[in-house]
């Protein structure tokens, strides 16, 4: 409750709040048996004091209690600044996550997109050797059979009577009519 409130309060019941000044001016009407003028009067100066240091006291009590609610209105500033910074760090810390699990996901796509891409190229490698064997082999074996077909023209060549004809002359042996004989046998076939 505010001081402004206190003092409505109070002010509500029906009565001002009295000052030093009031007391100070009371005068009492003067009976035949009454009090000891100067007793009172003491007693009077006495409660002027007395409600004087209250009042003090009750001024200082309030500016206190001010001065505490500005700190506590002030602490409430900070508490209500600190749950903001909070929350945002805390979105700031959330949006940081999201954006690390889609680059995650992003560097995971691509990466699988390399593993596919090289498998393929790893594939597309392998049917290429694998054709450049088999050509290899058919090459091989054309050569085979060529090689074999010649051999053969050559036992055929030796197994004839011209050989023998040749053999058993005693003419000098022609090296050079030999390499014609064999060049026109291998363009034949």
């Amino acid at each position: 409750m505010s001081n402004e409130e206190k003092n409505q309060d109070f002010m509500e019941v029906g009565r001002l709040p009295l000052t030093p000044l009031d007391i100070h001016n009371k005068e009492f009407t003067r009976s035949f048996r009454g009090y000891d003028e100067d007793e009172v009067n003491e007693f009077l100066d006495q409660i002027i004091k007395d409600y004087e240091a209250v009042l003090r006291e009750k001024k200082e009590l309030f500016e206190q209690v001010n001065t505490q609610d500005e700190k506590l209105a002030h602490f409430h500033n900070i508490e209500e600044t600190l749950n903001k910074s909070i929350m945002v760090a805390q979105e700031a810390a959330d949006d940081l996550r999201s954006n690390a699990q889609k680059e995650a996901q992003l560097i995971v796509k691509e990466s699988e997109k390399n593993a596919n891409r090289i498998v393929n190229e790893a594939l597309s490698k392998s049917r290429k050797v694998m054709m450049e064997m088999e050509e290899l082999k058919k090459q091989a074996s054309v050569y085979k059979m060529r090689f074999k077909m010649l051999i053969e023209a050559q036992m055929e060549m030796l197994q004839t009577d011209d050989w023998e004809q040749f053999a058993g002359s005693d003419d000098e042996f022609n090296e050079e009519e030999l390499l014609k004989e064999f060049e026109e046998q291998e363009s034949k076939s």
